[in-house]
């Protein structure tokens, strides 16, 4: 340790410069965001608007107070484009990929944050690792580009539609929201946009760790890995609830006048979006109650782990649902795919959930009392839980909202970006001098 002025220098955690680099990263894309050249003829969009807009892209939410396509600059539009992909793949990666670049040595440190902002559990290969997941996420961007470009070219024209397909390709598999066309509205009867738009929104949702696992292990799935496989099977599962709830509930409502295909596509890629993309093709102010009930269910669980979206992760309540399982039949070990799984993985799921839910109904309360009853409280809890978790959809209009409830969104998607990744940091480390001291133990009744 070293000692300044009789005072213990005292390094600062991993998880805190991870906070602490995402909060400047909005910082700075605010500042940018907010200068005249980032919107059409000069004239700034003003503070707000432009931390609001940073804030929504780095935590890659989706919600905003701007029609990007018409309130921001072609200069505007790069910013926020690449707001979005570091936002999504971690700062901590592509300033990796510039030290790597600039010949620089990668210190011991740096690849401890490296580790940290990829969910890693060794630091054994993070450089190379990290250069394989930006090389797939390229690659995964730029082929669903290529296919949205033979839709949008001949709609938009060479230029437009070029630029559309690249920037809506990135945000999509970012699970980020936004998009050029002031929303995916006019694209409900375009099923090639929309079923490329679900692929990269469910690879980006994956995570890293799964797409490798898939690749190394396609033709033999008993070789993957636990985690591989709760994750596949929990992103199936609910990509098929939230498909036959949206069938089921907006048949005849939301989805009236689409045709049959249409409503199968629509109805998939809402399950889809749901998953933190934010994306809409369907009104989402226009869905019944039960479904935005069911929808802030899937937007709170979000994407998977050492993934590009949010939420409390697929695995986490995936973890849940064996807990209840267990105990349901009396078992007294959590079991899945011929694996237990530690009691400690378990702990730290409940807890993640605990306190993501307390935040999201906390949030909500605050919010249905500011703006006074303007809005019915299940907008407001779908609005809570799409920023909290990532997502970005909104069933009331964000711009709506009083600026005081959109100052309060902003902390809010904050955390859930780096909330539950950096809360799984600090439960990770056990306090072994909190932990040598034991009480008696003593039943009490439940239930």
């Amino acid at each position: 340790m070293k000692e300044s002025n009789g005072f213990k220098q005292r390094p600062i955690k991993p998880e805190r410069i991870l906070c602490l680099g995402f909060l400047a990263l909005i910082l700075a894309g605010g500042l940018l965001l907010a200068l005249p050249a980032a919107a059409p003829g000069g004239r700034s969009i003003g503070v707000r608007k432009a931390l609001f807009t940073a804030t929504s892209a780095v935590c890659v939410t989706g919600l905003t107070l701007i029609d990007v396509g018409a309130e921001l600059s072609l200069f505007g539009q790069i910013v926020l484009l690449c707001l979005i992909q570091v936002g999504g793949l971690g700062f901590m990666v592509f300033a990796t990929l510039i030290m790597v670049a600039l010949g620089r040595r990668i210190s011991l440190k740096s690849r401890v944050l490296l580790r940290e902002s990829m969910n890693q559990t060794t630091l054994s290969g993070m450089v190379r690792l990290s250069m394989t997941f930006f090389e797939m996420a390229a690659c995964i961007e730029l082929a669903g580009a290529a296919v949205l470009a033979t839709r949008l070219i001949p709609i938009l024209g060479v230029k437009r539609g070029v630029w559309n397909s690249v920037f809506t390709a990135v945000s999509a598999f970012c699970n980020a929201g936004f998009d050029l066309f002031g929303g995916l509205g006019r694209m409900q009867r375009e099923p090639v946009v929309l079923l490329t738009l679900c692929a990269l929104i469910v690879l980006g949702g994956l995570g890293f760790p799964v797409l490798l696992d898939l690749l190394h292990n396609r033709t033999q799935l008993k070789k993957m890995t636990l985690h591989a496989k709760l994750v596949l099977t929990s992103t199936g599962v609910l990509l098929l609830f939230g498909l036959l709830i949206t069938l089921a509930l907006e048949w005849d409502h939301a989805l009236a006048g689409l045709t049959f295909g249409d409503k199968l596509t629509n109805s998939l890629f809402q399950s889809a979006t749901l998953r933190t993309a934010g994306f809409a093709s369907v009104d989402q102010g226009s869905l019944r109650d039960a479904s935005k009930l069911l929808d802030c269910l899937l937007m709170f669980t979000g994407a998977s782990s050492a993934s590009t979206g949010g939420g409390v992760k697929t695995t986490t309540m995936a973890l849940l649902v064996l807990l209840v399982a267990a105990v349901a039949r009396g078992r007294n070990h959590i079991r899945a795919f011929g694996r237990e799984i530690s009691v400690d993985t378990v702990r730290r799921a409940i807890t993640i959930c605990v306190i993501g839910l307390t935040v999201v109904l906390w949030a909500a309360c605050a919010i249905s009392t500011m703006e006074n009853g303007r809005f019915s409280m299940m907008d407001v809890l779908f609005e809570t839980t799409s920023a909290f978790s990532t997502t970005g959809l909104s069933a009331l209009n964000t711009p709506n909202l009083s600026p005081v409830s959109q100052w309060l969104l902003m902390p809010l998607m904050y955390l859930g970006r780096v909330g539950p990744l950096t809360l799984t940091f600090a439960l990770a480390k056990q306090n072994d001098d909190a932990n040598h001291i034991h009480y008696p133990e003593e039943k009490i009744m439940i239930g």
